[in-house]
């Protein structure tokens, strides 16, 4: 009977260690060497950070755009921090990337890639759709977002955060009140824009919308499948 219960021992024991393994958290690391937490959800793995590199995947800088009207001049790459201040803002929301460099198919490390609106609405449909999953994908607190950061639960692991934007026009966002991240999706309605999607501080939801190509937005890079 002893030689029994240590043998059941030893195989939930496996079984436990198994299952710890297979749900680590596995890491990626871009050109810079900055290391980014990942999360599965559904199908999907993502990102559980916002993009910081300066790098493109194959080694080539990203020109860094601090010059307001340059900013808003710009038809090629570019990047900029937040309030042009790395110091302060780099390490927590990441960079803000125009949509000429979403559009190299370069910007996320090998094996992954900016997502498509269609992974986009994969991802809220498996977090209940449009009307719930943002709260589901916010970081719960009011730490970063503004208060009253509502539904905000983070039962996703996603940990978006309120990297607010740039726009064309050159001016940055309020910061803490909006999260913004780009697909690599592209439509045109009489001019270029971008497919994105957004959070707020005041509610729960997810919402579909399309951003100037030239506005600075966040980046959540998804894993080739």
């Amino acid at each position: 009977m002893k030689a029994v219960i240590k043998l059941l021992l030893i195989l939930l024991a496996s079984v436990y260690f198994y299952s710890c393994e297979k749900d680590k958290l596995e890491t990626v690391t871009d050109f810079d060497g900055n290391v980014y937490n990942t999360v599965r959800i559904g199908t999907q793995i993502w990102m559980a950070e916002n993009l910081k590199t300066t790098k493109f995947n194959d080694g080539a800088d990203i020109p860094l755009v601090t010059d307001y009207s340059e900013w808003g001049n710009l038809t090629s790459p570019g990047y900029c921090w937040y309030n042009n201040d790395k110091y302060t803002y780099g390490g927590i929301y990441g960079a803000l990337y125009n949509w000429y460099t979403v559009n190299t198919g370069k910007l996320c490390p090998e094996g992954w890639h900016v997502p498509s609106d269609v992974e986009w609405n994969v991802l809220e449909n498996y977090l209940g759709g449009e009307t719930v999953a943002g709260g589901k994908l916010k970081e719960a607190g009011t730490e970063h977002w503004e208060y009253p950061n509502t539904g905000a639960t983070n039962v996703s692991g996603f940990t978006a955060l309120p990297g607010s934007g740039r726009y064309q026009s050159e001016m940055f966002t309020e910061i803490g009140f909006f999260g913004n991240w780009w697909s690599s999706s592209q439509e045109d309605q009489g001019f270029p824009y971008s497919v994105y999607r957004n959070l707020t501080y005041f509610d729960g939801g997810i919402y579909w919308g399309g951003s100037g190509i030239s506005d600075g937005l966040s980046v959540r890079c998804i894993k080739d499948k």
